[in-house]
């Protein structure tokens, strides 16, 4: 059941269109990577915070590659240390990213709201998802089942809510980093393919949940049929 071949019949378009958007992702950081920038990663986002009175939040390396995010609960942004460190495009570009989800924060963008109210069902739907219909399968539940498939559900709900604060936050990079002159014109076209790119990643991901569930609901529409049969 989980490694039919008819599972990645269904996941197909989400896996190509993720293939497609890590490529886009890697060439645009690649080429981004080699266009000098008048501040680091990190000293561009100090600046940028410090341009919108946001001085309390705190800017901290962190380890892996482009594992950048930032905590709303410890009000802290997260760059990588190649992002930190670097004094180019790409690297400026993904801070003030980050540095967006801290000015969602602080103006209350309601979305962002959302979706931390979501992480919890992001987190434990899936797991859920699986136990549930594994269960439901060995007794032959299909209520059991469908209540694994909701479960997961609260995945999708996350990830679509997602799209927008991931969205916004980008655009709202591009703004302040031409408003500031952190980038000039050339700047600003690598900065804009770095995050377009990236953006194409979320809706991805988005769309292989869906397909995900809709193959669940196929199974069990399926099984469903049988017994009526």
């Amino acid at each position: 059941m989980f490694f039919n071949p008819l599972y990645f019949i269904f996941l197909s378009p989400a896996l190509l269109l993720m293939a497609w958007a890590q490529y886009r992702v890697r060439s645009s950081y690649g080429r981004a990577m080699q266009i000098p920038a008048p501040l680091s990663g990190a000293a561009a986002a100090r600046y940028i915070l410090d341009h919108a009175g946001l001085h309390d939040i705190e800017i901290q390396p962190t380890q892996g590659y482009l594992s950048d995010h930032y905590d709303p609960r410890g009000r802290i942004v997260h760059l990588s240390a190649e992002v930190f460190h670097s004094r180019t495009m790409a690297a400026v570009g993904i801070a003030a990213h980050e540095v967006g989800h801290a000015l969602q924060h602080a103006r209350g963008y309601l979305p962002l709201a959302i979706r931390s109210i979501a992480v919890p069902a992001a987190t434990f739907g899936p797991t859920a998802c699986i136990v549930l219909f594994i269960l439901g399968a060995l007794l032959h539940s299909v209520p059991l089942m469908g209540l694994g498939i909701a479960a997961y559900g609260g995945l999708l709900i996350f990830e679509v809510v997602n799209l927008p604060v991931e969205f916004d936050a980008s655009n709202r990079a591009k703004r302040v980093l031409s408003g500031l002159n952190i980038v000039d014109a050339q700047g600003a076209i690598a900065v804009r393919d770095v995050l377009n790119a990236a953006g194409w990643t979320y809706v991805a991901a988005t769309l292989q949940t869906l397909l995900t569930i809709l193959y669940y609901v196929f199974i069990l529409t399926g099984m469903s049929r049988n017994d009526r049969d």
